[in-house]
């Protein structure tokens, strides 16, 4: 039996419990095919996932990471009448979100499926040297990125696409406060919101995390460490008319102030809780300015095909704070749980470009 080297979890914990260990490489069976892994996006998830959700819990050893990128190495006896563009050396995307059954109408709101799972999280992800996916899962990607730059792209973009195109249904012109512009979600909710034509107000808690949601395309950037910032915003947008949509998953430490932000008629999108699910809010700003509050769970597969044609054409780009070799994943996961990254954090297998 051929294996592979992975880094995986044996035991829930801190960052010491990711090991590095010799698993079965996968085998593509029926229509999956099997891909090399590259590089791999690091995400909150893989944090959650490490430490351990006792309501979603994961058979141990693990083998995180939500985000793998590589070339496909293998293909089950169906995969090439599922997927015929799925040709063996091909450089793809995993699908971060998949649906365990096939099913003929993906129409609907996939991620509502109760047979909606996630790469990484509810299966083997990208830590491992290869990987295993359904043919229609796999998404090819041009030469434009590198794989650790197509690696920074597919769950985050995902995510920010859905919360502001498929849940806020971001409008030319509006005015957007995205909390906590230095995330990998941030950084793709300031270009997606920018692309469409809207002014960005963008939080961040460094005066470097600042000037690079700038340069991002952020119109203004406001310090949400400063206990006035809900003040600041409101005066940015004139007369303390307060923006139109808000994007946040920070939770419990800004939700509250989040929503008083908002303009009559606006809208507050959020897909997490980093700091804590357990958020307050005055009713009086909910029902008199009548507000929505929007909860944004991944996203559908034709959302991640749009978004990543988009940065295909450079309409968007991934934004990279620093790549790791696999190896040292540990010291990625301290990174992210510091929040000292600006975008995205990679992990590289080998030799990826």
């Amino acid at each position: 039996m051929s294996t592979m080297g992975a880094m995986v979890i044996r035991s829930h914990g801190g960052p010491e419990v990711l090991e590095w260990a010799e698993l079965p490489r996968p085998v593509p069976v029926r229509d999956e095919v099997s891909v090399r892994v590259e590089a791999c996006g690091l995400n909150h998830l893989d944090l959650w996932t490490r430490r351990g959700l006792p309501a979603r819990p994961v058979e141990l050893p693990h083998v995180l990471g939500n985000e793998p990128v590589g070339i496909v190495e293998g293909r089950g006896p169906e995969a090439a009448a599922v997927a015929p563009e799925i040709e063996v050396g091909r450089r793809v995307v995993v699908a971060p979100g998949y649906l365990e059954r096939f099913h003929a109408d993906r129409s609907g709101w996939e991620a509502g499926s109760p047979d909606y799972r996630v790469i990484g999280h509810q299966s083997p992800g990208g830590y491992g040297e290869y990987v295993t996916a359904r043919a229609e899962n796999v998404i090819p990607v041009s030469d434009r990125w590198s794989a650790e730059e197509w690696a920074a792209t597919p769950l985050v973009f995902l995510t920010a696409w859905h919360m502001l195109v498929g849940r806020a249904r971001l409008r030319p012109a509006e005015t957007v406060l995205v909390v906590a512009a230095g995330s990998g979600v941030g950084s793709s909710a300031v270009q997606i919101a920018k692309h469409f034509g809207c002014r960005v107000i963008a939080t961040a808690g460094t005066e470097e995390k600042l000037a690079r949601a700038r340069a991002l395309g952020a119109d203004e950037a406001v310090s949400h460490h400063d206990e006035e910032w809900p003040r600041t915003v409101r005066k940015l947008t004139g007369s303390r008319r307060g923006v139109d949509v808000v994007v946040e998953h920070v939770g419990e430490a800004v939700f509250s102030q989040a929503v008083t932000v908002l303009a009559y008629g606006g809208r507050l999108v959020t897909c997490g809780a980093t700091t804590g699910p357990a958020a307050r809010i005055d009713l009086t700003h909910l029902f008199a300015k009548q507000i929505s509050l929007l909860g944004s769970y991944m996203g559908d597969h034709h959302e991640l095909r749009e978004v990543l044609a988009l940065l295909s054409a450079g309409h968007l780009r991934p934004v990279v704070d620093r790549v790791f070799p696999i190896r040292e994943a540990a010291a990625a996961h301290r990174r992210m749980e510091a929040s000292e990254h600006f975008g995205k954090i990679v992990l590289r297998h080998g030799s990826a470009g």
